[in-house]
């Protein structure tokens, strides 16, 4: 009787160790910036200001987890609003017809010899056109409690992305926008 309530004790503490967790994006401390050549010579960087996330999987292994997001179009962000009307136009998101940027991850790799460094593989949608994607993905690490009765993590991940494979065709020679975005995310999530 000792022996198969130690047991039961055991595997009950085994099963909530690896239990999965729904952390939520905190967008007080997250940011999702892009990046893309003008011209040839400079960078025009822009953001997306309303968006969420989440994490669902444990904060000690992440490649047992699964990461999904939903991005607002029309929030796009560059600091200028005519060029950000016109980024939210046909030529470019068409943000009336395709209102939302999605993503969901497939798979989660930890880098060979990293202590926290992984490839992140999904799958980003947008205008509709589904494409795979890897990002490279830094774990910042996590809080066990941050003073508020919440656990955080944080992440950083860095991808390209052909604009050209999502419709978004507008100056199609890439003089003065180039056709590689790059993705720059800064993510800190939260759980109870």
């Amino acid at each position: 009787m000792k022996k198969s309530t130690y047991l039961f004790v055991v595997a009950l503490f085994s099963i909530a160790s690896f239990a999965q967790t729904t952390w939520n994006v905190d967008p007080m401390h997250s940011f999702l910036n892009f990046s893309v050549k003008h011209m040839g010579i400079s960078f025009v960087d822009g953001k997306f200001d309303k968006y969420e996330g989440v994490y669902n999987g444990t904060s000690d292994d992440l490649t047992k987890g699964v990461f999904k997001f939903s991005i607002d179009a029309k929030s796009i962000n560059t600091g200028i609003e005519m060029r950000d009307q016109h980024l939210t136009s046909p030529d470019f998101f068409d943000v009336e017809k395709y209102g939302q940027l999605n993503f969901e991850s497939t798979k989660i790799t930890k880098v060979k010899g990293s202590e926290n460094q992984y490839k992140l593989v999904g799958f980003i949608t947008i205008k509709d056109i589904k494409k795979p994607i890897t990002f490279d993905l830094t774990y910042g690490g996590h809080l066990a409690d941050d003073g508020n009765g919440l656990q955080r993590m944080g992440i950083q991940a860095k991808a390209t992305l052909n604009r050209f494979d999502f419709g978004i065709a507008y100056d199609p020679s890439a003089t003065a926008i180039a056709k590689d975005i790059t993705l720059n995310i800064n993510l800190e999530f939260t759980a109870k």
